[in-house]
């Protein structure tokens, strides 16, 4: 004899009942061995401005429309392992004035490694920035 009773309660509506999806890039960190330097490097050269609040071993900016920090590495990574931290992953940020952006990074002795060019993106152009990860600044 059976007893007892099955239900599912879902607390989607029916209109949102497909499953969940991933809407896009939210959150992206650098991980670093020095922190510190690394934050004062994209404070000082590129003029970002820290979160009024970062968690341990991190300092959050306060870049639009996705948070961008760097933070010390996550367990189980060895940044000393590799030849260049964050290779094969294309790291792009948006600029009022690229040209400017460039002029000033080279000027302050930073390694560019791409020229400016015209991109689909609008100008860009690639530096090498703390601890050797290739970042493309481009108009915005």
């Amino acid at each position: 004899m059976r007893t007892g009773l099955s239900m599912t309660v879902s607390s989607r509506s029916d209109a949102a009942s497909a499953p969940a999806a991933v809407t896009g890039p939210d959150f992206v960190a650098l991980q670093v061995r020095d922190v510190a330097a690394a934050a004062a490097f994209f404070e000082r050269h590129l003029g970002l401005r820290r979160a009024p609040a970062s968690p341990p071993g991190a300092v959050v900016f306060t870049t639009e429309p996705i948070p961008f920090a760097v933070r010390e590495p996550l367990p189980g990574v060895d940044l000393d392992s590799t030849g260049r931290p964050g290779l094969g992953v294309a790291l792009w940020l948006r600029a009022t004035d690229s040209q400017e952006v460039h002029d000033r990074l080279a000027a302050a002795g930073v390694t560019i490694t791409g020229p400016l060019r015209e991109t689909p993106f609008g100008r860009a152009f690639t530096f090498t920035g703390p601890e050797g990860y290739a970042i493309t600044v481009h108009d915005g």
